[in-house]
């Protein structure tokens, strides 16, 4: 009788001990949690700026808007599809991910970078648009560093013939759903019911507020 009482509250100390443990650890991961979740909403608010310089503002906060869709994350040049990142630049990473949602679940993507270029987008366009475009058209042609994503991305974007319209004059005369249909086909996430996140609804909010970003720094305010 007496080893059954000893055992009875030996179990229960036991059972405290756990509860506590359970409840200290609940404490510490709520926070971290609801720190997490607030981080995320305050991504809409944060589009790091392009590293190329130079270009039409137009273009400029278009390509900004598509990566806040496509890559958002506070280092969006190393992202790979699913949210790892790569560390070497010297050529497009080439990781073909599988997709574990959506239309196309099953699959694998390459798509990396601020844009999210699969590979053989990257060697397509960065061939044609890159200034340096003469080397054989191979994965490791030519480097995958920030530059070069924006300045292949921006040369495409403002390429009339690529997309059949003027982009920037597009989104100069306010016609950002135009636009956004329009490549929608190529960046999923811009809307039109195809692979929809919880950036998209933003878009136009995210558009006008880089748009204003951009033309501040074309005309910067008077020193007067």
């Amino acid at each position: 009788m007496n080893f059954k009482l000893k055992n009875s509250k030996k179990f229960r100390l036991i059972a405290k001990i756990i509860g506590l443990f359970a409840l200290t650890l609940l404490i510490l991961i709520l926070p971290e949690f609801g720190q997490y979740k607030s981080s995320r909403k305050k991504d809409a608010d944060y589009i790091p700026a392009l590293t190329m310089t130079g270009g039409n503002p137009y273009i400029r906060a278009l390509m900004r808007t598509i990566s806040a869709s496509e890559a958002n994350d506070s280092n969006p040049y190393t992202l790979l599809y699913g949210g790892k990142h790569f560390s070497d630049f010297n050529a497009h990473p080439n990781q073909c991910i599988t997709i574990v949602s959506g239309p196309h679940q099953g699959d694998c993507s390459t798509a990396a970078g601020r844009y999210q270029l699969l590979t053989a987008t990257w060697l397509e366009k960065r061939q044609k648009y890159h200034p340096k475009h003469s080397k054989p058209l191979t994965v490791t042609s030519y480097s995958f560093d920030p530059r070069s994503q924006d300045e292949v991305v921006y040369a495409w974007l403002n390429d009339h013939h690529a997309w059949g319209v003027d982009i920037a004059e597009l989104l100069k005369q306010g016609k950002l759903e135009q636009v956004l249909q329009l490549l929608s086909g190529t960046w999923t996430s811009l809307g039109y019911g195809k692979e929809n996140n919880s950036m998209t609804s933003l878009i136009p909010q995210i558009y006008q507020k880089v748009l204003a970003e951009e033309l501040a720094q074309l005309n910067p305010p008077s020193s007067r």
